[in-house]
């Protein structure tokens, strides 16, 4: 079998980084991107009124997305990447220390399992919806 993405989603709570500074998160993205090898293909944000950020990154391989709620300290991360060029665990990792988290609850789900014989040489961009 094979897996064809790795989604980690993340709590992270205790953040001592300013969770209500859009740019602040945003570049924590951008880094994590460039820690991993991740291609950027776009970005998007908005900063939530009085407080909260969401972040996202479109990368070539998926996505990274953080949701914060400065009023707890508290980060909803979400890490997904496909193909074997980029690390996920590196991408957690540099978000994690950016954003200050003192506790963080992670889970790692594993996307599109195929068998070897119905699988293609794959990037995310070769994957195709069947009906």
């Amino acid at each position: 079998m094979r897996v064809l993405g790795r989604h980690l989603v993340a709590d992270f709570h205790g953040c001592t980084a300013d969770l209500n500074d859009p740019r602040l998160v945003m570049e924590t993205l951008e880094q994590a991107c460039q820690v991993a090898h991740a291609t950027i293909v776009e970005r998007s944000g908005h900063h939530f009124s009085p407080y909260g950020v969401t972040a996202v990154v479109v990368i070539a391989e998926s996505h990274l997305a953080v949701h914060t709620w400065p009023e707890y300290r508290y980060a909803a991360v979400d890490l997904f990447t496909c193909g074997t060029t980029v690390d996920t665990w590196k991408a957690f990792e540099y978000v994690k220390k950016a954003l200050g988290a003192s506790r963080v609850e992670v889970r790692e789900l594993q996307r599109g399992l195929v068998a070897e014989v119905d699988a293609e040489p794959a990037s995310c961009a070769g994957i195709r919806a069947v009906a």
